[in-house]
């Protein structure tokens, strides 16, 4: 492996986080994330820290976006009802309030692990 092909890796694997972290923001940058950091995994003389640190990405993103769709669904009776029609209706929008809050949370905490392990050049787990 040459020291090119490992920079190339590692500006790869600095965008997916880049792209993970506006993933918070918007689900469609984790597509970007998610894209960028196979690319990584596809490659066989990868070095393993490098792997992890992509299937981090790629995992962190596929649970973000179950937990952001979990999330949208909650806030479906607003689509039909006012906010302040019924009690359920608020319900369910507090909910998905609080699911979404989950998601974005769940998303900057595995990024700040993430970053900090990438800068150390250590895997991540």
């Amino acid at each position: 492996m040459n020291p090119k092909s490992l920079t190339q890796m590692r500006r790869a694997i600095a965008l997916a986080y880049v792209f993970m972290f506006l993933a918070s923001f918007t689900v469609i940058f984790g597509v970007f994330s998610y894209w960028l950091a196979r690319k990584v995994t596809q490659v066989d003389y990868a070095e393993v820290w490098l792997q992890a640190q992509a299937l981090w990405i790629m995992r962190n993103v596929v649970i973000y976006t179950a937990l952001a769709i979990f999330a949208a669904l909650w806030f479906i009776p607003l689509c039909f009802y006012a906010w302040d029609s019924l009690l359920w209706v608020k319900a369910c929008t507090v909910a998905g309030v609080v699911f979404s809050l989950i998601a974005f949370i769940f998303l900057i905490n595995a990024w700040f692990k993430g970053i900090y392990k990438f800068y150390q050049n250590k895997a991540v787990f």
